[in-house]
């Protein structure tokens, strides 16, 4: 007996600059803020302890802001004090997550939208079955170097056999 599909919640990222990252993620994705921007430090109030139980002790402060996609997955963004960003942004053989996929149909003008903003293209954009289907992909960056994909179709569209046959 297979487990029962779970359903995705919301990703995290860090950031730099928790404004210009709504900015980014809003006005170039689309993405809505459910939660506006809120500071939370590192007391005995139930979300400072929360924090401290996730982050260990000496945290100290942080901004966080909830956003949501059109299709209700959250997206979190934290902005830490004293925070860096990593030597390599697509350390792909470490452990861990080293992207996420927004999906568009409008791949190639959503990229000229994601560069304009001061993202960045990191390949050209490719076709996965160009003899099957018509489906593109790009790895891109947001202003701060966050690596993440654009697929022009859904992702079970994408990998199903027989979608287009």
């Amino acid at each position: 007996m297979h487990p029962t599909p779970r359903s995705f919640s919301h990703i995290g990222l860090s950031v730099p600059d928790l404004d210009k990252a709504i900015t980014f993620y809003g006005d170039v994705l689309g993405f809505y803020v459910i939660m506006e921007p809120t500071v939370i430090i590192e007391d005995d109030s139930d979300i400072g302890q929360m924090c401290s139980d996730v982050f260990g002790k000496g945290w100290g402060r942080m901004r966080i802001a909830h956003l949501a996609t059109a299709d209700r997955i959250g997206f979190e963004l934290f902005e830490f004090e004293g925070h860096e960003a990593p030597d390599n942004n697509l350390d792909f053989r470490k452990h861990g997550t080293f992207h996420f996929a927004i999906q568009d149909p409008n791949l190639e003008d959503l990229l000229a939208k994601i560069v304009a903003a001061g993202g960045k293209q990191r390949m050209p954009v490719r076709e996965y079955f160009p003899d099957e289907k018509p489906y593109r992909m790009v790895y891109v960056e947001d202003p701060f170097g966050i690596v993440f994909e654009l697929y022009s179709h859904s992702y079970e569209l994408t990998y199903s056999n027989g979608a287009y046959s």
